[in-house]
């Protein structure tokens, strides 16, 4: 659940200020455990022994067949790939970090071989077959993630306030300043993501109808929404209020010392996003290869596994090296396909299937959560696409 989108929201906070950035990222809180809660609630919506082990199938269930399909899985399939392209970045920046600040005086390597050496790892841990199989990786980043939060935060507390620290907007333009605030609604919206896997996670908890899988399932759901706020929270408000509108688009970039405890850091984001990538992408591997076989009569095994995989690998790597933009890549996808996955489309399969009455509670409450999702969706990936547009401006490309 706890993402390497809580490096970006210092970042975030920075171009929101700060009531509304703290209105913004409790609301998003509430708004996205309903919608979690939701979920978890749907997964055996149609009753006893009949389970909706991935979000196309809750899609087709309340949609229909074809319609399901084509709502779900373009969105699904870009969440997934353009959080490995994410990580791909973050875990490169990261690995940059830990090498400069462990050697200063060593020779500065270009961030892109860094990106590359984090991808090499993926050729081989792609090769797992299922979910199940990576339980000690997932618990691996968990830990990690709770980690460097707490170092993130901390560190930020222990340095203090910089002494010429600028709260209000970076930008020097009125449009400038609404195109950021577009974009951090954005950085908010990628780090609430846990709901592109959660139907797969909730697929492999045995369910009986006397013990269905939505009990433990939600249990564990409000133990990650804890750790998620006990990390966001306090990493979005002071690494803001340490360095202000100067913060950088990763928090732990932006901090210098103790040296040894900001390595540390970084190399627990690069664990973390070494999870977190395969967590993204095994959906990824599932729907391909199934189509594959079905459709074109692959056969299944290592041979098909090693190639697809390899090649899914390989071009998230290529894309994060050109694009290795992490403030405008997460605003810009976190508003495009992360905002209807996780705020509004959990909704609108909610009225669908369960119809409640119009202006009852429930009907008002959803239909809250659709609008402000819309409204991310379509304003977000305007303001990261021109955060993008300005950090491609002074970047050399491979370098």
């Amino acid at each position: 659940m706890v993402g390497a989108g809580v490096l970006g929201l210092p970042f975030a906070m920075s171009q929101l200020g700060w009531g509304p950035g703290i209105v913004i990222l409790v609301i998003s809180w509430i708004v996205t455990l309903f919608t979690l809660w939701q979920m978890v609630q749907m997964h055996e919506c149609a009753g006893p022994g009949k389970r909706f082990d991935r979000y196309h199938e809750l899609a087709q269930h309340a949609f229909g067949e074809k319609l399901g399909l084509w709502i779900v899985v373009p969105q699904q399939l870009i969440v997934e790939i353009s959080t490995d392209i994410v990580y791909m970045v973050t875990g490169g920046k990261s690995l940059k970090k830990f090498h400069d600040t462990v050697c200063p005086n060593c020779k500065s390597m270009k961030e892109t071989y860094f990106i590359m050496i984090f991808g090499s790892v993926h050729f081989g841990l792609s090769q797992m077959p299922n979910f199940n199989s990576m339980s000690a990786v997932s618990l691996t980043a968990a830990v990690m993630s709770l980690t460097y939060s707490t170092i993130a935060w901390t560190t930020s507390v222990q340095k203090g306030r910089e002494f010429d620290v600028d709260y209000s907007y970076k930008s020097d333009s009125a449009a400038g300043t609404v195109l950021s605030f577009f974009n951090a609604l954005g950085t908010v919206a990628f780090a609430y993501a846990g709901h592109n896997v959660v139907l797969e996670i909730q697929a492999t908890i045995p369910s009986t109808e006397e013990k269905p899988s939505k009990k433990p399932m939600w249990r564990g759901v409000l133990v990650a929404y804890i750790v998620v706020a006990i990390c966001y929270f306090p990493v979005a408000i002071t690494g803001y209020w340490a360095f202000g509108n100067s913060v950088n688009d990763d928090i732990l970039i932006s901090l210098e010392k103790p040296r040894w405890l900001i390595a540390a850091a970084n190399m627990f984001v690069v664990l973390h996003v070494i999870g977190s990538y395969q967590i993204y992408a095994m959906p990824v591997f599932d729907m391909m290869e199934t189509y594959l076989v079905k459709k074109h009569k692959f056969t299944p095994g290592l041979r098909l596994r090693f190639i697809w995989r390899s090649i899914y690998v390989a071009l998230t790597m290529f894309v994060g090296m050109t694009f290795p933009f992490f403030g405008g890549l997460v605003g810009f996808f976190g508003g495009f396909v992360f905002a209807p996955t996780t705020y509004f489309l959990p909704c609108i399969m909610w009225l669908a299937i369960y119809k409640p009455k119009r202006f009852s509670f429930s009907w008002i409450i959803n239909w809250i959560c659709i609008f402000l999702g819309v409204l991310i969706m379509v304003l977000s990936p305007i303001g990261g696409f021109r955060q993008i547009i300005m950090d491609a401006k002074t970047y050399q490309f491979y370098n």
